[in-house]
């Protein structure tokens, strides 16, 4: 059963960046479709953005397009979020979740292993 943790999150100013990673263990994230969520106080959990088993197919959240990259290094058994140009809506506590075989899509139910989370704050 593999375990996640998240690291990197930290307090920014608007129009910052922040790197995002999520270390796994007791498992190997190349078996895994990869992704992260996050939840804002008082809001539902949503979806950042994914990447699928075994190839470079991501997705990504409108509100995070063309700012958040995802990637993954299998070597390392490591997942990233790389995020330019933040933005105070941005907030919230940022999860990494995995699960075995095919990309489940963007409804976070559907994930079954998650970290711990780390908190981003993007101040204005």
């Amino acid at each position: 059963q593999v375990q996640l943790g998240e690291s990197g999150g930290g307090l920014v100013q608007t129009g910052g960046s922040l790197r995002l990673s999520c270390a796994a263990s007791g498992g190997t994230i190349s078996n895994y479709a990869m992704g992260w969520f996050r939840q804002a106080p008082g809001k539902e959990r949503e979806f950042v953005a994914a990447i699928r088993l075994r190839s470079s197919i991501t997705h990504y959240a409108d509100s995070v397009k063309g700012r958040f990259t995802i990637s993954r290094d299998n070597a390392k058994n490591t997942l990233y979020l790389q995020m330019n140009s933040l933005k105070p809506e941005d907030t919230a506590v940022y999860s990494c979740a995995a699960e075995p075989g095919a990309y489940p899509g963007t409804s976070y139910h559907r994930w079954s292993y998650w970290g711990q989370g780390t908190q981003v704050t993007v101040s204005s």
